[in-house]
């Protein structure tokens, strides 16, 4: 946006993709050498991220033997999030990206660093985990949105569907490598070494961060200081179908499925009375599914509203299935395809958002989203852990994927009557297909 412009820029162009395309450059955007030094120093730091989640839970867990105070202290981490979130977009669009990742990853170690000298030395309470998970979801605020929109800085738009696909392949890889180091860190030396580790892992991505080239940065221009900018930004999103049903979506998945640390923490202890081995098992096969839809999303190269709604319904069915598996083996096997529509929900929502916002606009309309998705866990994981606490982890885990089916069908058949749509099932080549098609003249409903 121009200084002293009102209204948004036209949207950047993007490149149609192509057959070839899609089946050939699932790893294109690595070939920009500022991308692939953030992307080298995300693995490292996500996988740390990923141990002191899988910790912490463990360690609250541990202290307290309390389903609910694991919620609260994933509510604490996501609560800066939904009171502060739109305001660090705001920022977000006014600063230098770069310099802003380097104070918000810097800060982010000093929590972790400072939580591991607690556990180490065995004073750590259950009030300092609370307290660490808020100060690290304070830096979360402008970080999660920086990183978002910093993408486009490296890559340019003909790229950015591929950088956020690899971008949550990333950080899905990282957690297969956590959650599984966690748990023997946990069995063999203890929750400290983790949250050691993690501090330490943000080296990584600052290094990566001081190593750019900035000269070779696709740079926007920033926003000017300015009242008015957040509502701007609100009514930029609501002018917009494609983001507000995207949003809106994302807002029911993320408060009421996505509730993990709460439900796999108590299937492991109290279900199945297995300990943090299984708890980390769990996590593995989670994210080898997620690791495959994100990978998949990369090579699919299109974000379509049809993939996200079957892909939202199809994960709800499954957290179903999940809650009602009589064993171990069989409530394991099924977090891989949890993982994997999981992932597809979140990736396709994430680049048809980005896909469609001006990029001067993109830090607030990201800080929303990630707003709606992140900081919608301080209502669903408290609501998650008193359900788990009160009725059992099986009803916990139903009542979430069912909310997510009912939304995802909701929110489809309101896109489909405001855009004239009507179900189509049909066989293809001895296969099944669905799909939405125009309304004839004659299908289409008559006003009241």
């Amino acid at each position: 946006m121009s200084p002293g412009s009102g209204a948004p820029s036209a949207p950047a162009p993007t490149v149609p993709p192509t057959s070839t395309s899609r089946t050939s450059s699932m790893f294109s955007s690595l070939r920009i050498r500022n991308y692939r030094l953030f992307f080298a120093g995300q693995v490292v730091s996500n996988t740390g991220t990923w141990m002191q989640r899988i910790a912490q839970d463990w360690l609250v867990l541990s202290l307290t033997g309390s389903a609910t105070a694991v919620g609260v202290t994933t509510a604490l981490q996501f609560l800066p999030m939904l009171l502060f979130g739109l305001y660090g977009g705001v920022l977000v669009d006014r600063l230098p990206k770069r310099r802003t990742l380097l104070f918000t990853q810097s800060a982010m170690a000093v929590t972790g660093l400072a939580l591991a000298a607690l556990t180490l030395t065995g004073h750590v309470q259950v009030w300092h985990v609370y307290l660490a998970a808020f100060l690290a979801g304070l830096a979360t605020v402008v970080d999660n949105p920086a990183r978002q929109s910093f993408v486009s800085e490296m890559v340019g738009p003909a790229q950015l569907q591929n950088a956020v696909s690899l971008n949550s392949a990333n950080f899905q890889s990282a957690r297969l490598v956590g959650p599984a180091v966690a748990g023997l860190m946990i069995t063999d030396v203890g929750t400290g070494w983790a949250f050691l580790f993690n501090g330490l892992s943000f080296l990584a991505p600052i290094t990566g961060l001081l190593l750019m080239r900035a000269r070779e940065l696709h740079v926007v221009d920033r926003a000017p200081r300015g009242k008015g900018q957040l509502r701007e930004g609100l009514r930029y999103v609501a002018g917009r179908p494609e983001l507000i049903w995207t949003i809106t979506l994302v807002g029911f998945i993320g408060t009421f499925g996505f509730n993990f640390p709460v439900y796999l923490s108590a299937f492991a202890d109290d279900v199945f009375h297995a300990g943090a081995g299984s708890y980390s098992l769990f996590n593995t096969l989670m994210a080898v599914g997620s690791l495959a839809g994100a990978l998949l999303a990369a090579r699919r190269g299109t974000a379509r509203m049809r993939i996200l709604i079957a892909a939202a319904m199809t994960f709800g069915a499954l957290e179903a299935v999940a809650a009602l598996a009589p064993s171990l083996w069989l409530f394991a096997l099924l977090m891989a395809p949890i993982g994997m529509f999981g992932m597809t929900v979140n990736v396709t929502a994430n680049t048809s958002v980005q896909m469609a916002t001006d990029p001067a606009m993109r830090g607030r309309v990201m800080a929303l989203y990630m707003m709606v998705f992140m900081g919608g866990s301080p209502v669903g994981a408290p609501i998650a852990g008193w359900i788990t606490d009160t009725y059992g982890v099986r009803a916990g885990l139903a009542v979430g994927g069912a909310i997510s089916v009912l939304a995802a069908a909701g929110i489809g058949l309101a896109l489909a009557r405001v855009g004239g749509l009507r179900l189509s099932v049909g066989w293809n080549g001895g296969h099944p297909h669905v799909r939405f098609v125009p309304r004839t003249r004659q299908e289409e409903p008559v006003p009241a």
